[in-house]
């Protein structure tokens, strides 16, 4: 089943339905992501490397044998809840997603939160994770925050990122909260923290879309 929202098409599951995906599509996208890994820090010879592109060209060929036309994005039934496939922090089958797994607390002061390891294939300067894959973690948080969960869309007007100090590979939370609220736009706010304390600030302006507002 699909419905139209906006210029936008949306499968519409059930949560039983998306939880047997999850089952089959997670452990998958689990490897592909570990093969990124891999296929940084290999040191195997020439001829060892030439044979795993022929074993992954294999695989890719055996992939797109069947090409469903599935929806990128779907809406759960009983929720309203939209989520992606593709999206690159939090999509189900997208292996550069680290993944994210956001928690949602609601409220008048509606907070969302994720800890979530970022390794090697998310290095900017040595030892310290790309400075745009701080915001991107930042903008999809403030944007799920501003959104209610995503219940309620909105989309980035404006964000801004204050890099306090460099966010060392592994193990990171990312924080947003609500700070307020002014007609159609959702001002936001958020953190990215190491063990240490935290490395990136970030707040955004979030606007809800025209097809929305009704």
């Amino acid at each position: 089943m699909t419905e139209a929202i906006g210029n936008s098409f949306f499968g519409v599951i059930t949560d039983e339905e998306y939880q047997r995906q999850r089952a089959v599509y997670e452990p998958f996208t689990d490897a592909v992501r570990k093969l990124i890994d891999a296929g940084i820090r290999t040191g195997v010879d020439a001829t060892k490397l030439a044979e795993a592109q022929a074993e992954i060209e294999a695989i890719i060929d055996k992939l797109r044998a069947v090409e469903k036309p599935v929806p990128s994005i779907v809406r759960l039934a009983d929720t309203g809840r939209p989520l992606s496939y593709a999206n690159p922090t939090v999509g189900l089958r997208n292996a550069i997603a680290p993944p994210m797994v956001v928690n949602h607390e609601g409220g008048p002061d509606y907070r969302a939160w994720a800890e979530f390891d970022l390794g090697l294939p998310y290095e900017g300067p040595p030892g310290l994770v790309h400075g745009g894959i701080c915001a991107l973690v930042l903008d999809q948080l403030l944007g799920e925050t501003a959104s209610a969960g995503l219940t309620k869309p909105h989309f980035t007007g404006t964000i801004t990122v204050r890099y306090l100090r460099g966010t060392p590979l592994g193990r990171v939370r990312a924080e947003a909260w609500v700070d307020r609220t002014d007609g159609v736009k959702t001002y936001a706010r958020g953190t990215l923290s190491d063990a240490e304390g935290v490395t990136v600030e970030a707040d955004g302006i979030f606007i809800r879309p025209q097809w929305a507002r009704e």
